[in-house]
């Protein structure tokens, strides 16, 4: 008898102390812990529904950008087809004298070479007895044709051959992240991005999920060698002068909560909407997944605030800002398949108070699993 009673006392312990605080071992927290203070006046963080009525909106809030600030990326615009001249260039002239009189050769010879006469920032070349032609802009037989004209003031039976070697402005550098980087000339002034990473061996096959970054005025633009290859209007023309390299994108967002696995997940391509985000993460967790609380939390700098862009109008007003997705919606499910996860973002999947109350329930029945096993064995 004392033994019936000695274990009825464990047993009612423990269910005491496992039951306390009703609540059971859990990966996130509920969206009403999560979103609490939401309401309040001097909230630190603003909640935005994701729907049909603010996704649009959103995408029009200053960006997150990726590892470096960028400034989106510059679309196509033809060049001429050919070669021109730049300021810095160098242009080599051979001249033949076949009158009587010379001016520029030795006696007895007749040809003077001009080498490596640099072209001015206004983009003239200076001639001995001839002054300055300007030649800036011009093809190499363009420039021919005028370097002609003014020499036959002096000279009238003279016929002139010019060299052009690009300078500054008409090479671009490609930096890095290819197979042969280096400084190349262009070879017309329609020459593009694909043609200079061509030129440059190609990108590496290991490299994961590479980035093309522009450097132009002091700016970098970027975009995936994915999306480069499939649109030809993203094949920018280069400019002299232009610098361009190649990364692994290094972007990433961080899961947690009620998913497949949480953990820090990298972009695999270029944009990544949030129900892609949700399948890279193994889904919702059948058991514990509140579907009507998926939350992105995002943190936004100082100048992205409405208030920093009055004249515009756009941007949070916080910067701390929760995206709330119901994905047992239809409006829910189709907006989250139109918002797009910036770098950095954390994706929560809350827990189901459902799922809780199970563990709760399942928690106490083992229990009680246990004062039935050990009642049986104080009977015996």
């Amino acid at each position: 008898m004392r033994s019936s009673s000695v274990v009825r006392l464990l047993v009612a312990a423990t269910v005491s102390v496992s039951l306390a605080g009703c609540t059971a071992p859990r990966g996130a927290g509920k969206a009403s812990e999560i979103l609490r203070g939401a309401d309040a006046e001097d909230a630190d963080f603003q909640v935005v529904t994701v729907s049909r009525d603010t996704v649009g909106r959103v995408s029009g809030w200053p960006g997150m950008g990726g590892g470096a600030a960028t400034s989106g990326w510059l679309t196509k615009k033809r060049g001429p087809s050919g070669n021109t001249i730049q300021a810095g260039d160098k242009i080599d002239l051979t001249i033949w004298e076949t009158g009587d009189v010379t001016l520029l050769s030795q006696p007895g010879q007749k040809l003077v070479a001009l080498p490596g006469l640099t072209v001015s920032p206004d983009g003239s070349i200076y001639l001995p007895f001839a002054d300055k032609v300007y030649i800036g802009n011009m093809t190499p037989d363009q420039a021919r044709e005028a370097v002609q004209k003014k020499i036959e003031t002096i000279m009238p039976s003279s016929q002139v051959l010019v060299a052009h070697q690009p300078g500054h402005k008409s090479t671009v550098d490609l930096v890095s992240g290819v197979n042969s980087p280096g400084s190349y000339p262009m070879p017309s002034r329609d020459f593009t991005v694909l043609g200079l990473l061509a030129m440059g061996g190609g990108i590496p096959a290991a490299t994961k999920n590479p980035y093309v970054r522009l450097m132009r005025d002091g700016k970098l633009y970027g975009i995936s060698a994915d999306r480069l290859l499939k649109d030809p209007a993203q094949d920018t023309t280069l400019r002299g002068g232009d610098k361009v390299y190649v990364e692994s994108d290094e972007r990433y967002f961080i899961a947690l909560g009620a998913s497949g696995a949480e953990s820090q997940v990298p972009f695999p391509q270029e944009r990544v909407t949030a129900l892609e985000a949700l399948s890279l993460t193994g889904g919702l967790n059948d058991t514990r997944a509140d579907a009507k609380s998926v939350l992105v939390l995002r943190n936004y700098p100082a100048t992205a605030l409405r208030a920093a862009n009055s004249a515009a109008g756009v941007g949070p007003d916080k910067q701390r800002v929760i995206f709330a997705i119901d994905l047992t919606s239809a409006d829910g499910l189709f907006s989250a398949g139109q918002f797009y996860i910036q770098n950095k973002d954390v994706v929560v999947v809350a827990e189901s108070p459902i799922g809780s109350a199970a563990s709760i329930i399942g928690l106490a029945a083992g229990v009680m699993g246990i004062g039935r096993a050990a009642q049986a064995i104080s009977n015996n």
